[in-house]
């Protein structure tokens, strides 16, 4: 099967990307990598009259960098962060996970805001980015929002864009030093989304600590107690609590999924020193 006819405008930057998506209303839709897309035009689930091409979009494929954060702009490819051709914000972290995403031919077409725009809640970047407590950029005819990413995603597949809005950006705070991160995930194959996420990011100098489990169907969830046992007792406090935590977070799951997640959770918080 081939997707229907439709006409193809590549937008020079963000602002004619919004215009053209406000210009053509429902019919149009975004490509960046087209790695989401791309085989949804084929299988006709997504029937565009038009596609505005972001990828040559010179201001959503740079990285702005702060003392404070790293801004990554949405067209930027996961290849970049697996390369090192972008600043890494994260102390390793993201180009960890940009080398463990689906092949490389994906890497080297797939984009950060394809991916977090697709909203598949089994995705790496919609795990790691609510772990890091990113901030999304929105850009639409208003001027530019800043969304959380735990509140960007709100169901599988659905997000908080708006009317004619792009993810223009992510804002992703620097780790200090003394921060340590954990992740993993469990696929049957190389290449296959995760069946189970885990992700830990402890920052002591900020104040900072966050577990959480995905590839649910819902986003992220975090796991609260675990996450202040870590920040109060090290990995071990955290794991000590752990069980718990998902039972009472995952009471609907059935209990072989429930494994899986606490598995992913423990075995992302031994890369970080824990020990039992």
């Amino acid at each position: 099967m081939k997707p229907v006819k439709f006409d193809y405008l590549p937008a020079r930057d963000g602002a004619e990307a919004v215009r053209l998506l406000t210009e053509h209303g429902d019919e149009a839709k975004c490509i960046a990598g087209g790695q989401s897309l791309g085989p949804m035009l084929n299988l006709r689930l997504a029937r565009p009259a038009v596609l505005v091409d972001l990828h040559r979009a010179e201001d959503l494929t740079g990285v702005e960098e702060s003392r404070d954060a790293i801004v990554y702009g949405g067209a930027v490819r996961h290849a970049d962060f697996e390369d090192g051709r972008v600043a890494d914000a994260a102390r390793g972290m993201l180009p960890f996970v940009a080398s463990r995403i689906a092949y490389r031919a994906v890497r080297n077409r797939g984009t950060l805001g394809g991916s977090l725009s697709h909203a598949d809640p089994a995705a790496d970047w919609v795990c790691v980015m609510t772990g890091l407590g990113a901030t999304y950029l929105l850009r639409g005819k208003k001027g530019v929002r800043e969304v959380a990413a735990e509140d960007f995603i709100q169901a599988a597949f659905m997000t908080a864009l708006g009317a004619n809005e792009i993810l223009a950006g992510v804002r992703v705070p620097r780790l200090s030093e003394s921060a340590r991160w954990g992740y993993y995930k469990f696929c049957k194959k190389v290449g296959e989304f995760s069946q189970a996420t885990g992700v830990v990011v402890v920052d002591p100098e900020r104040g900072y600590s966050r577990v959480l489990v995905g590839a649910l169907d819902s986003p992220p969830v975090p796991l609260e107690p675990v996450a202040e046992a870590l920040a109060e007792d090290g990995p071990d406090g955290a794991l000590a609590v752990l069980d718990a935590a998902v039972d009472t977070a995952l009471g609907d799951y059935p209990e072989v999924n429930r494994q899986l997640y606490k598995v992913a959770v423990r075995r992302a918080l031994a890369q970080i020193g824990a020990t039992r």
